[in-house]
């Protein structure tokens, strides 16, 4: 494992962190298994967990917190996210701040997270959802200077829209902000443009999300796949978008560099084996096992890449970044 600076924090966080959305009671999650592979993540270096609140009304969080007593030897930085008291995603301008993060709210849910996590403070505490609009707003400015002068959260961070990357720049100017949360991978690389190079201009944090689109990029989707009612899959990968989709992942594989294997979506096992895997391109070499992996990363590449962020989706160090218009036909 290879660590990096978190931005502003100084703490050094492995490359690969674990995102665990999946473990929050939705579609093929088991809670044994979660635990095994949070253990096998801690053993393989895996120092920063991301999880949320809303990842099933705290379960995700309950059982990261069985993992950090498991392993309470081990280090690791933890971070969350606060729901919007209004529960709706995306944020909208048009949603008052009063309505998603009151200062009342804000507490209440870190206060929650604390204890679902069985931890004394909460290393990153995330707003799960944001609109920029907000960010002049002075409760929720004195809600985490509050939460941060007294030592219940070591740093601030925001989790932007999908397809939003710039929907933060605001808040980030107010010197509040130490991360943000940014989906980021080969088909959707448009923090390049303004997001990356602010916030390595300014020393914030970046964690890159959804690096394998879904799962379009663990080469496990076919034209017929589907999932159970209520799984968010069903909507992202409508039928014309997991068309799409297929084409562009199978014009990707001339790509790969030989060698290159991506561990399946759930087991375990053939996570760290290859078992089960096929060659497809991930961002920056994120890969899952029972959950999303989430990567987080300072801005600066160790490898001499010209992109602000570090890499472009596990190629950028090897092949020339393509132009916007190629970005957009791939």
């Amino acid at each position: 494992m290879r660590y990096r600076r978190f931005g502003p924090t100084g703490w050094q966080v492995s490359e690969i962190g674990y995102g665990m959305w999946g473990m929050g009671g939705w579609t093929g999650s088991d809670d044994e298994e979660s635990l095994r592979a949070l253990d096998h993540a801690f053993a393989l270096g895996c120092n920063f967990f991301d999880t949320a609140w809303a990842y099933g009304m705290g379960k995700s969080e309950t059982l990261l917190g069985q993992a950090l007593r498991a392993n309470r030897d081990i280090p690791a930085v933890v971070a969350t996210k606060m729901p919007p008291k209004n529960l709706k995603w995306p944020a909208r301008a048009e949603y008052p701040v009063h309505e998603a993060y009151p200062p009342d709210h804000i507490r209440e849910y870190t206060e929650k997270s604390l204890q679902n996590l069985g931890v004394p403070a909460i290393d990153l505490q995330q707003f799960h959802v944001w609109s920029d609009v907000w960010a002049e707003d002075t409760g929720w400015q004195r809600a985490i200077d509050d939460l941060k002068r007294e030592r219940l959260v070591r740093a601030v961070g925001i989790s932007t829209n999908r397809w939003e990357a710039t929907n933060v720049l605001r808040a980030l100017e107010t010197g509040l902000i130490d991360c943000v949360q940014v989906v980021y991978n080969v088909f959707d690389q448009a923090p390049e443009d303004e997001l990356f190079p602010y916030c390595q201009a300014h020393d914030i944090a970046v964690i890159a999300r959804v690096p394998l689109d879904e799962g379009s990029l663990t080469g496990t989707l076919t034209p017929d796949s589907k999932w159970p009612e209520g799984d968010w899959r069903n909507v992202y990968f409508n039928r014309d978008h997991l068309s799409a989709t297929l084409a562009r992942v199978n014009r990707l594989m001339p790509l790969v560099p030989d060698g290159m294997d991506l561990p399946s979506w759930r087991s375990g096992s053939s996570s760290s084996t290859g078992r089960s895997a096929r060659r497809f391109p991930a961002c920056a070499g994120r890969s899952t096992w029972s959950g999303t992996w989430e990567r987080a990363m300072a801005s600066g590449c160790r490898r001499g890449c010209t992109t602000p962020s570090g890499r472009i989706a596990g190629i950028a160090c090897r092949t020339r970044r393509p132009d916007r218009t190629a970005r957009a036909t791939l």
